[in-house]
Protein backbone atom coordinates (compact mmCIF):
# COMPACT_ATOMS: atom_id res chain seq x y z
CA UNK A 1 0.00 0.00 0.00
CA UNK A 2 1.62 3.09 -0.95
CA UNK A 3 2.07 6.27 1.54
CA UNK A 4 0.00 8.82 -0.28
CA UNK A 5 -3.25 6.14 -0.66
CA UNK A 6 -2.58 5.14 3.33
CA UNK A 7 -2.72 8.50 4.02
CA UNK A 8 -6.00 9.74 2.41
CA UNK A 9 -7.28 6.33 3.96
CA UNK A 10 -6.55 7.97 7.56
CA UNK A 11 -8.19 11.50 6.15
CA UNK A 12 -11.11 9.53 5.16
CA UNK A 13 -11.02 8.17 9.02
CA UNK A 14 -10.19 11.32 10.72
CA UNK A 15 -13.32 12.82 12.75
CA UNK A 16 -14.84 16.00 12.21
CA UNK A 17 -15.83 18.21 15.02
CA UNK A 18 -19.72 16.68 14.73
CA UNK A 19 -18.23 12.63 15.23
CA UNK A 20 -15.75 13.28 17.83
CA UNK A 21 -16.29 11.87 20.98
CA UNK A 22 -12.99 12.90 23.12
CA UNK A 23 -13.17 16.89 23.28
CA UNK A 24 -10.66 17.26 25.52
CA UNK A 25 -7.60 15.20 23.40
CA UNK A 26 -5.44 18.04 22.27
CA UNK A 27 -3.74 15.05 20.21
CA UNK A 28 -6.85 14.38 18.07
CA UNK A 29 -6.46 14.14 14.32
CA UNK A 30 -9.29 16.54 12.89
CA UNK A 31 -9.84 17.01 9.37
CA UNK A 32 -9.04 20.27 7.72
CA UNK A 33 -12.67 21.77 6.33
CA UNK A 34 -10.45 23.67 3.58
CA UNK A 35 -8.37 21.25 2.40
CA UNK A 36 -9.19 17.16 3.25
CA UNK A 37 -5.93 16.14 3.09
CA UNK A 38 -4.80 17.63 6.44
CA UNK A 39 -5.31 15.99 9.33
CA UNK A 40 -4.54 18.26 11.98
CA UNK A 41 -4.00 18.02 16.26
CA UNK A 42 -6.73 19.51 17.82
CA UNK A 43 -4.56 21.80 19.73
CA UNK A 44 -3.22 23.14 16.67
CA UNK A 45 -6.60 23.28 14.60
CA UNK A 46 -7.20 27.12 15.06
CA UNK A 47 -3.97 28.08 13.88
CA UNK A 48 -4.33 26.10 10.71
CA UNK A 49 -7.59 27.43 10.51
CA UNK A 50 -6.07 30.73 9.80
CA UNK A 51 -3.60 29.30 7.66
CA UNK A 52 -5.57 26.90 5.16
CA UNK A 53 -7.88 30.50 4.94
CA UNK A 54 -5.16 32.25 3.69
CA UNK A 55 -4.10 29.56 1.05
CA UNK A 56 -7.71 28.52 0.29
CA UNK A 57 -9.11 32.33 -0.69
CA UNK A 58 -11.83 30.40 -3.25
CA UNK A 59 -13.07 28.68 -0.53
CA UNK A 60 -13.65 31.51 2.25
CA UNK A 61 -16.99 32.81 0.67
CA UNK A 62 -18.30 29.43 0.38
CA UNK A 63 -17.92 28.28 4.32
CA UNK A 64 -19.16 29.65 6.94
CA UNK A 65 -18.95 29.33 10.83
CA UNK A 66 -20.93 27.90 13.53
CA UNK A 67 -21.69 31.27 16.08
CA UNK A 68 -21.43 28.31 19.04
CA UNK A 69 -17.41 27.31 17.92
CA UNK A 70 -15.30 29.08 15.41
CA UNK A 71 -13.19 25.99 14.55
CA UNK A 72 -16.77 24.45 12.85
CA UNK A 73 -16.66 25.53 9.15
CA UNK A 74 -19.26 24.12 7.06
CA UNK A 75 -21.41 24.79 3.32
CA UNK A 76 -24.10 27.54 3.91
CA UNK A 77 -26.69 24.27 3.12
CA UNK A 78 -25.28 22.48 6.11
CA UNK A 79 -25.26 25.62 8.48
CA UNK A 80 -28.90 25.05 9.87
CA UNK A 81 -28.63 21.37 10.35
CA UNK A 82 -25.25 21.85 12.58
CA UNK A 83 -27.02 24.61 14.95
CA UNK A 84 -29.61 22.00 15.65
CA UNK A 85 -26.91 19.53 16.71
CA UNK A 86 -23.61 21.11 17.27
CA UNK A 87 -21.84 19.42 20.17
CA UNK A 88 -20.93 23.14 21.58
CA UNK A 89 -24.68 24.09 21.84
CA UNK A 90 -25.64 25.82 24.52
CA UNK A 91 -29.54 25.46 26.06
CA UNK A 92 -31.55 28.66 26.46
CA UNK A 93 -32.78 28.13 29.75
CA UNK A 94 -35.37 30.59 32.00
CA UNK A 95 -32.77 31.35 34.36
CA UNK A 96 -31.33 33.56 31.12
CA UNK A 97 -33.89 34.80 29.95
CA UNK A 98 -35.62 37.55 31.93
CA UNK A 99 -39.22 37.45 33.35
CA UNK A 100 -40.46 40.70 32.99
CA UNK A 101 -38.97 44.09 30.95
CA UNK A 102 -37.88 45.00 34.92
CA UNK A 103 -35.80 42.23 34.71
CA UNK A 104 -34.31 42.99 31.77
CA UNK A 105 -33.23 46.73 32.67
CA UNK A 106 -29.76 47.57 33.68
CA UNK A 107 -30.05 48.53 37.34
CA UNK A 108 -27.52 50.41 38.60
CA UNK A 109 -26.78 49.81 42.43
CA UNK A 110 -26.81 52.58 44.69
CA UNK A 111 -23.43 53.62 45.87
CA UNK A 112 -23.04 53.68 49.89
CA UNK A 113 -19.53 54.98 50.10
CA UNK A 114 -18.59 57.70 52.15
CA UNK A 115 -15.50 60.13 51.98
CA UNK A 116 -12.69 59.34 54.88
CA UNK A 117 -12.58 61.94 57.73
CA UNK A 118 -9.50 64.19 56.45
CA UNK A 119 -7.12 65.79 59.02
CA UNK A 120 -4.98 67.37 56.41
CA UNK A 121 -4.95 71.26 55.46
CA UNK A 122 -3.05 71.92 52.24
CA UNK A 123 -3.38 75.25 52.45
CA UNK A 124 -1.90 75.59 56.09
CA UNK A 125 1.12 73.08 55.37
CA UNK A 126 1.63 75.72 52.03
CA UNK A 127 1.98 78.60 54.10
CA UNK A 128 4.40 76.24 56.55
CA UNK A 129 6.43 75.78 53.79
CA UNK A 130 6.74 79.11 52.32
CA UNK A 131 7.91 81.00 55.35
CA UNK A 132 10.41 77.87 55.65
CA UNK A 133 12.05 78.16 52.55
CA UNK A 134 12.94 81.34 50.08
CA UNK A 135 11.70 81.14 46.86
CA UNK A 136 13.24 80.17 43.83
CA UNK A 137 14.35 82.77 40.96
CA UNK A 138 15.94 81.81 38.16
CA UNK A 139 19.58 82.52 37.27
CA UNK A 140 19.94 84.42 40.64
CA UNK A 141 21.61 82.82 43.69
CA UNK A 142 21.91 83.69 47.11
CA UNK A 143 24.73 81.63 47.94
CA UNK A 144 27.54 83.11 46.47
CA UNK A 145 29.09 86.19 48.18
CA UNK A 146 28.56 89.57 47.11
CA UNK A 147 32.31 90.99 47.08
CA UNK A 148 33.06 88.74 44.13
CA UNK A 149 34.05 90.40 40.65
CA UNK A 150 33.47 88.07 38.02
CA UNK A 151 31.15 84.64 39.53
CA UNK A 152 29.99 83.40 36.62
CA UNK A 153 33.67 82.72 35.81
CA UNK A 154 34.27 81.08 38.72
CA UNK A 155 30.78 79.03 39.09
CA UNK A 156 31.66 76.61 36.62
CA UNK A 157 34.43 74.98 38.10
CA UNK A 158 33.55 72.34 41.01
CA UNK A 159 35.34 72.86 44.57
CA UNK A 160 38.91 71.35 44.87
CA UNK A 161 39.51 71.34 41.27
CA UNK A 162 42.53 73.56 39.98
CA UNK A 163 41.50 74.50 36.03
CA UNK A 164 45.02 75.00 34.09
CA UNK A 165 46.33 78.18 33.63
CA UNK A 166 47.19 77.90 29.72
CA UNK A 167 44.42 76.22 27.33
CA UNK A 168 45.71 74.46 24.80
CA UNK A 169 44.00 76.32 21.72
CA UNK A 170 45.26 79.24 22.93
CA UNK A 171 49.35 78.69 23.54
CA UNK A 172 50.03 79.45 20.05
CA UNK A 173 52.06 76.17 19.50
CA UNK A 174 51.46 74.83 15.86
CA UNK A 175 53.62 71.78 15.95
CA UNK A 176 51.62 69.02 16.82
CA UNK A 177 54.03 65.99 16.54
CA UNK A 178 55.24 66.98 20.24
CA UNK A 179 51.75 65.78 21.35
Amino acid sequence: MSKAKRKHEMAVKAPRWEEAQDFCNPDKLLLCPYDPHHLIRACRFPYHLIKCRKNHPELVGELWTCPFNARHLMKKNELSHHISTCVDRCSVTETYVAKDKTDSKFQIPVSTWTAPVCDEDWDEEMDKRATAAPPFVWDVSKSLPKDRENPSVSSSVITGLRAPRVLPWTSGCTDFSAF
